[in-house]
């Protein structure tokens, strides 16, 4: 399908939202050094281990129940400073020497019970080489051998020759999982990322001409939407990413935390959305049924604590991630 037939699909159709508020002028905008002066300090991590690491399970392509193990890697913090981003408070300021991350790795895959799946994840790009050392590439290869799947995360504009390096590299599935964000182009523009529309449909079809997988975080209630245009706007945006033959996608309820988004909830600018909203929205892509799709529960625990039977209601969201099917109950 001819993208730019997609792109006009998704942004100029008859059922276009009412104009966000403020759209009829440009949103604000926020330099990366306006972005680090809202920070708080950094976490302390180490170089030597993954900040994080568990197994989890997740429903494969196929509708089957998969383990795999995920691992958080410790590195240099991402060059793209993302408005919504709390991702860099586990990072470094320096590039690691090679052999560190694959010592994480080894740390990692050690303590974790067997898994036919891995990610590393790590902050920010994994094609990024002042993030993940060339030298360590051919080594994780290895460490990743046995796996069946491989995914990572990586910014559209890095999606190039190392991509397709890596996965000749590995024996299994190589899948890449993108930050599409938002489909709405002045909230996208807002976000600092970086990125057009344009950028990522053609990483998308780059990946996907050479038999990389893709799957794409989407944010549910980004910054300068009310309730129901986050919602909508999530919608739009998992039906986008179908529409160019993603099959995979994550939704990612927007949260503060990092510094710049409590301004503007200050202002008036941003809210967290509301636990109903986390539900209509996941329910809503789920009966597209073109491919599957995950609500990220990180966290929600804590954000949504004064909520009645918050416990059964996570409980439902998870299984639905699980089973990818609308609860009936």
């Amino acid at each position: 399908m001819n993208i730019d037939k997609r792109f006009y699909r998704f942004t100029n159709r008859e059922t276009r939202l009412k104009a966000l508020p403020g759209m009829d002028h440009i949103l604000p905008s926020f330099t990366n050094q306006q972005i680090q002066a809202a920070r708080s300090a950094k976490n302390q991590v180490s170089p030597e281990i993954p900040y994080a690491f568990l197994n989890e399970t997740e429903c494969d392509s196929d509708g089957a129940l998969t383990e795999i193990s995920t691992i958080f890697l410790t590195n240099r913090e991402c060059p793209f400073q993302c408005l919504m981003c709390d991702l860099w408070q586990n990072t470094l300021d320096e590039t690691l020497t090679p052999g560190m991350i694959t010592h994480q790795i080894d740390y990692a895959l050690q303590r974790l019970p067997p898994a036919k799946q891995v990610k590393l994840y790590n902050s920010g790009n994994f094609f990024d080489r002042k993030a993940i050392p060339e030298k360590d590439i051919p080594s994780i290869a290895s460490q990743v051998h046995n796996f069946e799947r491989v995914i990572v995360e990586n910014h559209p504009l890095l999606c190039n020759q190392h991509c397709l390096d890596f996965q000749q590299m590995i024996s299994g599935q190589l899948e890449i999982a993108l930050g599409l964000e938002t489909i709405h182009e002045n909230v996208l523009q807002a976000l600092n990322k970086q990125m057009t529309l344009e950028n990522f449909s053609k990483a998308v079809e780059f990946l996907l001409n050479h038999s990389i997988q893709i799957r794409a975080f989407i944010l549910l209630k980004p910054p300068f939407m009310n309730e129901q245009e986050g919602i909508e706007w999530a919608i739009r945006s998992v039906e986008y990413a179908f529409s160019l033959g993603i099959d995979c996608c994550s939704l990612i309820p927007t949260r503060s935390g990092n510094g710049i988004l409590e301004q503007l909830e200050q202002t008036g600018q941003f809210s967290h959305p509301l636990l109903s909203s986390v539900e209509e929205t996941l329910e809503a892509c789920l009966n597209l049924k073109q491919g599957r799709v995950f609500m990220d529960l990180w966290g929600l625990e804590r954000l949504y604590q004064n909520e009645i039977n918050l416990h059964d209601r996570l409980e439902q969201l998870q299984q639905m991630n699980l089973l990818q099917k609308v609860s009936t109950a």
